[in-house]
């Protein structure tokens, strides 16, 4: 595989992501965008910053007019609007104009955050992701989606705002904890089973490698899981069609993620919401008994729950309401044809999103 793919937006080239392991190539990348001797905001979080700010500070300081760098206080609690005005601070105290450059490094939420600041200041000025975990790298820096929670609803205000270049140093996943790393392999899981059946087989043959962080197989995979996105974006980049099929897991697992107070990681609970989805695809016939345990159960090594404690299975239900994804009181909800054939349906009842919650509310008993 190359080494970098193009994403096209309404028909025309619009970045690129660059698959490479070091930062050694990032000032070329970044001069060739025209922004040399333009001031660079950094935006990343309190733990990616001590791992990688300086590395990219470094790498940027032969083209940079001035660098700066900003720290987000690491977690989801902190993806909100109040954070978002005090980089606007950062920005205006600096003098940033429209033609200087602001830099996302870090996960999801840095991405999500740094991207709508650029979309909304000055009326858009140009980010480039930098993604350093699993999740990021796969799956949220690429296609435009910024914004921030909002009254503890995720992603509430936001704006498709496209990067002008997504570049991943895929070695910084050794640095990730397990559990954000198992995160982030749950969105890898989904783009198996909602567009490719082989490359679901191929995570399946590949599991050991894949645990171990083997870098050309994470390399192979994470390009692979690429891909996929930017299919999907592409053919709908401001998901009024198809590219909600990307929210396979997401109306349970969203609601769960919100009733736990983000206790929770973002791709453990995905996790549960795919497998609700399997089920209810399972309890329509259109997956077989072995198909929906095989994708349970897939989520297993990878230390990913299959099911879940302390929820109020009516709480969780009603928090399904208020999802971004509801369109006038209809849940917009992603099924499984087959695995690797996800499809849009809007008919799911109360009653079969109950029952899909039995299937992942762990009970404890006395056997």
């Amino acid at each position: 595989m190359d080494n970098r793919l193009t994403v096209n937006y309404q028909n025309k080239p619009c970045y690129d992501i660059v698959f490479t392991q070091d930062f050694a190539s990032l000032s070329d990348e970044i001069k060739s965008l025209g922004f040399e001797k333009r001031k660079i905001a950094i935006i990343t979080d309190s733990n990616v910053s001590k791992l990688y700010a300086r590395d990219v500070e470094s790498a940027l300081s032969g083209i940079s007019d001035k660098t700066v760098i900003y720290e987000i206080p690491a977690g989801e609690e902190h993806k909100n609007l109040d954070e978002i005005s005090k980089i606007y601070e950062i920005l205006i105290e600096n003098h940033f104009d429209r033609h200087d450059l602001l830099i996302a490094l870090g996960g999801g939420v840095v991405g999500d955050m740094c991207g709508f600041t650029a979309a909304t200041y000055l009326r858009g000025v140009s980010f480039v992701q930098i993604p350093t975990t699993l999740l990021s790298q796969t799956d949220s820096s690429i296609g435009g989606k910024t914004g921030v929670d909002f009254g503890g609803l995720k992603n509430m205000i936001g704006a498709f705002y496209m990067p002008r270049l997504v570049y991943m140093n895929i070695s910084t996943l050794k640095t990730l904890d397990e559990r954000q790393y198992a995160s982030g392999f749950a969105e890898v899981m989904k783009h198996g089973l909602i567009k490719d059946e082989n490359f679901y087989t191929w995570l399946i043959d590949n599991l050991y490698e894949i645990g171990d962080r083997d870098p050309e197989v994470l390399m192979e995979m994470i390009k692979r899981s690429c891909m996929i996105k930017k299919a999907v974006v592409e053919k709908d980049p401001t998901e009024k069609g198809d590219r909600a099929l990307l929210n396979f897991g997401h109306t349970l697992g969203h609601a769960i993620e919100k009733y736990k107070n983000f206790e929770m990681s973002h791709g453990e609970c995905v996790a549960l919401g795919c497998i609700a989805a399997a089920f209810i695809s399972y309890k329509r016939s259109l997956l077989s008994t072995e198909e929906y345990y095989e994708i349970r159960d897939m989520f297993v090594p990878f230390n990913l729950p299959i099911s879940v404690e302390d929820i109020d299975k009516d709480e969780v239900l009603e928090l399904t309401r208020s999802d971004k994804k509801a369109d006038s009181d209809k849940i917009k909800f992603v099924l499984l044809k087959k695995i690797g054939k996800a499809f849009i349906d809007e008919t799911v009842t109360r009653q079969e999103m109950s029952d899909a919650l039995d299937e992942i509310i762990y009970i404890e008993t006395n056997d």
